[in-house]
């Protein structure tokens, strides 16, 4: 089948098209490399000893992406990952957020509509539960309002894909709600292109370790929990992408079916600290800074579901995270072409 993949040449996008060409697909990535760049596919490409086309095209320019469904038909299903993702910056710029977010996910529809491709797995996010009083969280509970424009975004594209299929009986999507992926590909040549301004904590860990960026900054250190850091749910960016491949299948349905991919347990701050400095035996160089606007104290997943429809189960450890990602930082310093 042939898959086509928005954000292809990002983090999880650039894991899952090899991920996908590894299991036989054809695959089409599109992206507007506001945050990638093309080599990761080009290592992906020569990883899987198989070719896949890359357009430099933004979702929001319905012309330009009906020119890579014309040209590529017939596509079987598409993969939604092309938006923004730092609940952070979301907050300082929402209309951005809400342009890129939602605006490109209204055109993508809208030329799937005209091409009658009725089959789209969804990059969600853990952010659209809220701040849940309960943990771990279940895909059946009631969402709370989120705590940033980020996860707003992400709830707002959940209700719109519901509608869509509540008008075509035939429409089928999966709601993918991730918590924390982090991690590298195990060889070193995949990773998270986070540059000298990392957004996500681990690619802050390692360049702190490294000695390339300043020491990290630990946000919060006065939660209810038991160390006093943020709980958070982290998943292997290679075990979520065969997160998504397993979730090809739940398409055959239609309607709307919804799954967490998380690693299924809680782990503090300062536990992901401890874990990386066994597994790289380097001390990682910290302190303790103010809580950011739109952090919960603990988020994490109950991924029975997942496990019980999906064959879904992350096989990780944090020690493989931690030893994966070093890896990519030791390879890469400050990302791709950057050696």
């Amino acid at each position: 089948m042939t898959i086509l993949v928005t954000g292809g040449a990002g983090y999880i996008g650039s894991h899952l098209c090899l991920a996908l060409l590894e299991q036989g697909h054809g695959v089409v990535a599109v992206d507007n490399f506001c945050n990638s760049g093309r080599t990761a596919l080009q290592r992906v490409a020569a990883m899987a000893g198989a070719q896949l086309k890359l357009y430099d095209c933004d979702v929001r320019n319905g012309q330009a992406l009906l020119g890579v469904f014309d040209e590529n038909r017939p596509i079987g299903a598409v993969v939604h990952l092309a938006g923004l993702k730092s609940a952070g910056e979301a907050i300082r710029q929402p209309v951005t957020y809400y342009e890129n977010n939602l605006g490109g996910t209204l055109t993508l529809l809208r030329v799937m509509a005209m091409q009658g491709v009725r089959r789209l797995l969804f990059s969600s996010s853990a952010a659209v539960y809220g701040p849940q009083p309960q943990q771990p969280v279940r895909e059946d509970m009631p969402l709370l309002p989120a705590a940033s424009p980020y996860g707003r975004t992400k709830a707002a594209v959940e209700g719109m894909l519901r509608d869509v299929a509540g008008g075509d009986a035939e429409f089928s999507a999966v709601l993918l709600r991730y918590f924390n992926a982090a991690g590298a590909h195990p060889s070193g040549e995949l990773g998270e292109d986070a540059g000298d301004a990392p957004a996500n904590l681990l690619p802050a860990l390692t360049g702190a370790a490294s000695g390339r960026l300043k020491p990290l900054t630990v946000h919060g250190g006065d939660y209810d929990t038991p160390d006093g850091t943020a709980l958070r749910d982290y998943i292997h960016v290679c075990d979520l992408a065969d997160g998504h491949v397993r979730a090809l299948s739940a398409l055959e349905r239609p309607g709307v079916h919804t799954f967490n991919l998380g690693g299924g347990r809680p782990v503090s701050v300062l536990e992901l600290i401890g874990a990386f400095e066994r597994v790289s035996g380097v001390s990682v160089p910290y302190e303790l800074g103010p809580r950011r606007p739109g952090d919960l104290a603990a988020c994490w997943a109950d991924t029975a579901l997942a496990r019980a429809q999906l064959g879904f189960e992350a096989v990780c450890s944090i020690e493989d995270i931690c030893r994966d990602a070093w890896r990519f930082e030791r390879q890469n310093p400050g990302g791709y072409g950057k050696v």
